[in-house]
């Protein structure tokens, strides 16, 4: 059966991480530079070209984004130019030593951009990488010294900013998935009527779309199909309205089981059908509703104890570039009453 367009309301998601990568590239690339300027005013030359560097990562992550709309490359700029820029000032302590105070950043930044799984990951690393730094002695590799309080409550502090961080991003997944779910249930019953399981006006209409800018594209056939259930107030009245609802269920099963699978059929509403038949001329769809014309001859609905007989009236159309949608299902409906007048049971145009 042809699949409903998808909702693209939930890459909402995906936007909203666009906008704060490059949200932050900003952020970084400012900082990053005005703080260079202030080392450079102090005459600390090398820790100001290193931010300036650091800037022009941050300019680079920007440009990759607007660029080439690549989130996964400017997200990896992004996050791994800042892990080195704390590497660096852990390494050299900053100004008087008060450089590792910035890798507090990073916890909150990798578990947004790389998830709670991978971000967890990579801050991991990043601590063994910082603790390592910290704690080597000056001996093997001069660094900036640290108090060994100050390391430990560093450490402390920064896992107890990473622990946040996860359990703001856990409820923020969380949040998202449940809202996911939520978008498609929404999405269902929008598009689907609930009674016989198939599409219902909504969701014939989006398919019909789709299918006429199809057309355009590759000047294949379409034709559509609107059936109407004969007598059916009869079966309410006679049955009861519960008979009249397994008579819709009945047909649509019916349908459904001799239509081929990029055929879709629609409740169009009420007692109406509408098959939605791609690459099918008209003539080719007269044989279609002939056959299931035939099938319900054969067959009977059972319910309680009654067996209730049912027909239908059809009216065919095929679709061409000109015409609208509204055109071509008021032709077909203009034929399904010609069948309707003409005694039921009968579909028009005839081939």
């Amino acid at each position: 059966m042809l699949e409903l367009p998808n909702l693209k309301s939930f890459d909402k998601e995906e936007f909203k991480q666009l906008n704060v990568v490059s949200l932050f590239t900003l952020v970084g690339m400012a900082i990053t530079a005005i703080m260079g300027l202030i080392g450079l005013f102090n005459g600390n030359f090398i820790l100001a070209s290193t931010l300036f560097f650091a800037s022009f990562i941050y300019f680079l992550g920007y440009y990759a984004y607007q660029k080439f709309n690549n989130i996964e490359f400017s997200s990896a700029i992004v996050l791994y130019s800042l892990y080195l820029l704390m590497f660096y000032l852990t390494y050299t302590g900053g100004v008087e030593n008060t450089g590792p105070l910035w890798i507090f950043i990073v916890a909150p930044v990798s578990v947004f951009i790389h998830g709670l799984k991978r971000g967890l990951i990579n801050i991991a690393l990043f601590v063994t990488i910082i603790s390592t730094i910290m704690f080597m002695p000056t001996e093997i590799i001069a660094h900036a010294e640290y108090s060994i309080e100050f390391k430990l409550r560093l450490l402390y502090s920064f896992l107890t900013v990473t622990f946040l961080s996860a359990l703001y991003e856990y409820s923020r997944e969380k949040s998202y998935k449940h809202a996911l779910e939520l978008s498609k249930k929404y999405q269902q019953l929008a598009h689907f009527d609930p009674l016989t399981q198939l599409s219902n006006r909504r969701g014939a209409l989006s398919l019909l779309t789709q299918e006429k800018s199809r057309i355009s594209r590759n000047q294949q056939p379409f034709s559509i199909i609107l059936c109407d259930v004969d007598h059916f107030k009869k079966v309410n009245d006679q049955y009861g309205h519960n008979a009249g609802d397994a008579v819709l269920v009945e047909l649509a099963k019916v349908f459904t089981k001799y239509t081929r699978d990029q055929d879709c059929i629609a409740r169009w509403g009420g007692e109406e059908f509408i098959f939605i038949l791609p690459q099918t001329l008209a003539e080719n769809a007269n044989i279609f509703a002939e056959k299931i014309q035939e099938r319900l001859q054969e067959h009977v609905v059972n319910y309680k104890d009654e067996k209730i007989k049912v027909t239908v009236s059809m009216g065919i159309e095929q679709f061409n570039e000109n015409q609208s949608i509204d055109e071509v299902i008021n032709n077909a409906d203009k034929y399904l009453y010609q069948a309707k007048n003409a005694g039921r049971n009968q579909i028009f145009p005839k081939f």
